[in-house]
């Protein structure tokens, strides 16, 4: 009997999130695949690579194949779910998403969507990280183009092999509004970032801050070949980014040891 394709599925948004449920909808309809769902049992989103230290983490099955971590993280998702559900026998892909909002730029060191796929590379698991870009004027969102790009890749992958080596996996983002997009591959732009925070007061006088949704600003990299993943969603295309875990500035090191001296 043939072996089934086992893709461990997580996401940021919570258990509940609909990109979760359409991601795993998506998956399912493919052949000779084996699904499993273990997901933050609340929003963690923005939570980096981020892993739980200080408190005990809890399973708790929701419905087959299919668990939430109490107050876990994206990346405590994968790591538990690999010392547990697959011990001895990892998964043949890991996929995190289909994330409610887009993860481009730097903002992918943010991304607790971006840091499940992290940590399944880093357990030598072939990873996707897959993100909607929203209008958030439309807060359900249509999910329809991911899951038909999804289906693509993981069907590309199961018959030439994952496309990237150790420690590095694929960030994909999904223009908004469209039902039909090429692929682009492309390098992560330069977010322009505010500093800004919404300051409420309770009943008793006391001040707490909310911070806000900024809004998308990019620009190019200068003096990089391609196209940046920002560039690629503003004219309509599906971007894909090649993303390593390696930080090292390995152009600055020669400048460094000079400095030094």
């Amino acid at each position: 009997m043939k072996n089934k394709y086992k893709i461990l599925v997580t996401n940021d948004d919570g258990y509940e999130a609909k990109g979760l449920r359409c991601l795993v909808e998506a998956l399912r309809e493919l052949k000779d695949v084996e699904v499993t769902v273990v997901a933050p049992a609340n929003e963690k989103s923005a939570c980096g690579h981020s892993l739980t230290l200080t408190r005990p983490l809890r399973f708790i099955g929701t419905e087959e194949n299919f668990f939430k971590l109490e107050d876990g993280t994206p990346t405590d998702c994968v790591y538990l779910s690999l010392n547990v559900i697959f011990q001895g026998h990892k998964p043949d892909l890991v996929i995190s998403g289909i994330n409610r909002g887009s993860n481009m730029g730097e903002d992918i060191t943010y991304s607790g969507t971006a840091a499940g796929a992290m940590e399944g590379v880093l357990h030598k698991i072939p990873s996707i990280a897959i993100s909607q870009v929203m209008d958030f004027t439309n807060p359900k969102g249509d999910f329809s183009l991911a899951q038909k790009t999804i289906q693509k890749i993981v069907t590309k992958i199961r018959e030439n092999d994952f496309p990237l080596p150790d420690r590095e996996f694929l960030n994909i983002n999904i223009p908004p509004d469209v039902q039909d997009a090429e692929m682009k591959i492309t390098y992560a732009g330069y977010r322009i970032y505010s500093n800004e925070a919404d300051v409420h007061s309770n009943p008793r006088g006391e001040e707490h801050y909310w911070l806000g949704l900024h809004p998308l600003n990019f620009t190019a990299r200068k003096g990089v070949p391609g196209v940046s993943d920002y560039e690629a969603i503003r004219d309509g295309f599906i971007s894909i980014t090649p993303i390593m875990l390696d930080l090292s500035a390995h152009k600055s090191m020669k400048t460094l040891e000079k400095w030094l001296d």
